[in-house]
């Protein structure tokens, strides 16, 4: 059932408790009887709907197996009302005192008798249920001691219990083992899953009991994760939540649910394409957007995916008044200006809210004072310089509650960082084809873990801290499905609950360009299309644009930055003060005489080949090999063809696609290619992305200026 908005509706259900059925019945009678006085209806037919009334019932209690005395009492108010109604009609005193009073009795003993029969039947029904629970659980008892006996020569052993599972999926049996056989052999698994003949989704779990010599037998007889299970989005699974309650993900193979806690931790979600990892982003979306306490933020720098689903119903449709999520990056710049802005709001948190660490050194997470997450897509084509910004947010947030929830194809160095890695306690391994990775994600437990455990699309596995904050061993789980219709259907519910940022948050030199964020994202991730007038309160102001350092490409937020190497100081900008329109194309950002003087410095000097040691330059494709002479005397070690490939990429607008570049360089694509690979390679410096980079929708080889002008700091660094 889709989610309601928050307005107010009415309700046509049929919603009426025992007590207020029987008024109505009686409120009918008498409304039959008065206007029956009038125009004249026969007393007849009051008995005669009064009887049908009492055999319907008959009907509908043999249906329900309710007792017999019950069903008598009921056709006997039946046909005690249709009595009343054709006395009144057939002496015409339906406005009389006496006729009232006698209505009025039995209205009160018809309520009476309805109310109380409803609970000795709820009670009836619940004693019916304990006694067949109890009644297979015996019979499960006495099954399992046999086939402990059978199966591994037990002597001594006690079934304590046994407890069926919620879904009738499975259930746990509790055996107290004999002291001479401690625990089951090493075979058991296999032996009882044989003996039980349980599908090849199910399985058996063996665990420690509460004391020693206990032993916990989980068996799982249907294949939970085979389901496609979806999001519940009933009124009752919409009601608002607290981030401290923790994200559902999914269902576990025992139809529990799946939760991990981002509120002390940062969530790493790794999967191979096709395995549902996008579909799990959404549902961890769906389940940090239902509380009233966070902030969500999300980088997604391919074309911001996981958000155009839960922007729609605010920008498009027009029905959400709100945007469900606080902030989109969908470029490379926009990220640097987020993740600024964030990192200063960590800053100002810890010095701002001082005076509310008094009982805790972590901030409590209130409407007023909410969690910001920052959902992280497709980590990989994100570049060195980000990443480190993202280092920065994971190892600094905890105390002023921002978290990280990193997504990415692999858990691999290459892809996540190790602080990335390190901080992130709750881990989300989704579909897999090599036991490795999942080993490589999970260091505990995950040599445990097998692939073929969780084989279908949307299964996973998933470790989180306990109440007591003990990482558990990977469990396998099967993720919620959930729809773009039904996020935004959810996006309307979700609206009026949103939290917002809160001053001293928000009062830093890179939150100038918080405000304005809408009008610098919506025109680039919707194009052409309408906008809903919902937006207009977020982009019916100056859109501000930041500096952009005309050397790296980086947006330039704070009056004073730390460079690539950690010195603090002001930097070379393109522009000195925020345009306030929109641009047109990509800007241009050309005219550093530091580029030249780079350029021709790194050019071999002419003369004769007997000069001077001192002075003299090797060069292999415009890369200084060897040099003499003192520092000073010396040009800059820059590669020139590196130098001259950031310029161009600079002109270009931050991003150039390998064959434009190779063109402007007039070289063959290949030759430049493996060349300036060669360069980059030779100082540490690796592209983003396995080198793809997307322009205009269109992702093809490339580079970045970003990545190009690390290059050129290793090399400056060298000298």
């Amino acid at each position: 059932m889709a989610a309601k908005s928050a307005g107010s509706a009415l309700d046509w259900g049929w919603n009426h408790s025992p007590a207020t059925s029987a008024a109505l019945v009686a409120g009918g009678a008498y409304t039959v009887a008065t206007a029956g006085t009038v125009t004249g209806l026969p007393a007849s037919h009051a008995l005669l709907v009064a009887a049908a009334g009492a055999v319907a019932q008959v009907g509908a209690d043999l249906y329900q197996h309710r007792p017999t005395g019950h069903t008598a009492a009921r056709c006997a108010a039946w046909l005690t009302a249709g009595g009343w109604t054709a006395i009144v009609l057939e002496n015409h005193t339906a406005l009389t005192w006496g006729a009232a009073g006698w209505w009025a009795a039995g209205t009160a003993a018809g309520m009476t008798l309805a109310r109380g029969l409803v609970r000795a039947e709820a009670t009836a029904r619940t004693e019916r249920h304990q006694r067949r629970l109890q009644k297979w659980a015996n019979k499960q008892a006495g099954e399992w001691h046999e086939r402990l006996e059978r199966l591994f020569r037990l002597e001594g052993h006690q079934v304590d219990g046994v407890r069926p599972w919620k879904g009738d999926v499975g259930y746990t049996v509790l055996v107290t083992m004999p002291s001479n056989t401690p625990e089951l052999p090493a075979d058991a698994v296999r032996k009882l899953a044989v003996d039980l003949r349980l599908p090849k989704g199910g399985g058996i779990q063996i665990l420690d009991g509460d004391t020693y010599g206990q032993t916990l037998i989980r068996v799982t007889a249907v294949d939970v994760l085979a389901k496609v299970v979806d999001l519940p989005d009933g009124p009752e699974d919409t009601t608002v939540t607290s981030i401290y309650d923790g994200i559902p993900l999914g269902l576990k193979p025992d139809g529990e649910e799946a939760r991990i806690t981002v509120v002390d931790e940062c969530a790493l979600v790794v999967g191979q394409t096709g395995s549902g990892k996008t579909n799990t982003v959404n549902t961890a979306n769906a389940g940090a957007l239902r509380t009233d306490n966070t902030v969500v933020m999300h980088i997604d720098v391919t074309g911001a995916g996981i958000s155009l689903p839960w922007l729609h119903s605010w920008a498009i449709d027009g029905t959400a008044n709100v945007p469900l999520i606080d902030w989109t990056a969908d470029t490379i710049e926009e990220a640097h200006i987020l993740c600024d802005t964030v990192i200063a709001g960590i800053a100002a948190r810890k010095t701002g809210h001082q005076d509310l660490l008094t009982e805790d050194d972590k901030l409590t997470v209130t409407h007023d004072l909410p969690e910001v997450l920052v959902a992280v897509d497709e980590i990989a084509e994100l570049t060195p310089g980000l990443l480190r910004k993202l280092d920065t947010i994971v190892n600094t947030g905890r105390a002023v509650r921002v978290r990280v929830l990193i997504c990415g194809l692999r858990a691999t160095q290459d892809v996540i960082t190790a602080a990335m890695k390190k901080q992130s306690r709750v881990r989300v391994g989704m579909r897999v084809s090599d036991p490795e990775e999942l080993s490589h994600l999970f260091p505990t437990g995950g040599g445990r873990i097998n692939p073929k455990a969780a084989p279908y699309k949307g299964c996973g596995f998933y470790s989180s801290p306990d109440e007591d904050d003990v990482v558990s061993d990977p469990t396998a789980f099967k993720g919620y499905r959930i729809k773009p219709k039904q996020i935004r259907a959810l996006s309307v519910a979700y609206a009026d609950r949103r939290p917002q940022l809160e001053p001293v948050f928000l009062d830093t030199e890179p939150a100038l360009y918080y405000a304005s964020r809408w009008g610098r994202i919506l025109p680039r991730i919707y194009k052409a299309k309408q906008l809903a007038p919902t937006t207009t309160p977020y982009t019916a102001m100056d859109v501000l644009y930041p500096p952009v350092n005309e050397f790296t490409g980086i947006p330039i937020t704070s009056s004073t930055e730390d460079d690539e190497d950690g010195n603090a100081g002001p930097r070379v900008v393109a522009a000195s003060t925020a345009t306030t329109t929109a641009p047109d194309g990509p800007q241009v950002r050309v005219g550093s005489d530091l580029l030249t003087t780079m350029l021709n410095a790194a050019r071999p000097t002419p003369g004769p080949s007997n000069l001077d040691d001192a002075t003299v330059i090797r060069a292999d494709f415009g890369r200084v090999i060897q040099q003499a002479g003192t520092p000073e005397d010396r040009p800059s070690p820059v590669p020139q063809l590196l130098a001259e490939a950031h310029q161009h990429v600079v002109a270009a607008g931050g991003r150039m696609w390998s064959s434009d570049l190779a063109a402007a360089h007039g070289l063959d694509p290949r030759a430049f290619g493996t060349e300036l690979n060669r360069l980059l390679r030779d100082v540490g410096v690796e592209r983003p992305g396995v080198g793809t980079v997307r322009i205009k929708d269109e992702s093809k080889s490339g580079y970045l200026a970003e990545t190009l002008a690390e290059a050129i700091q290793c090399y400056r660094n060298t000298q």
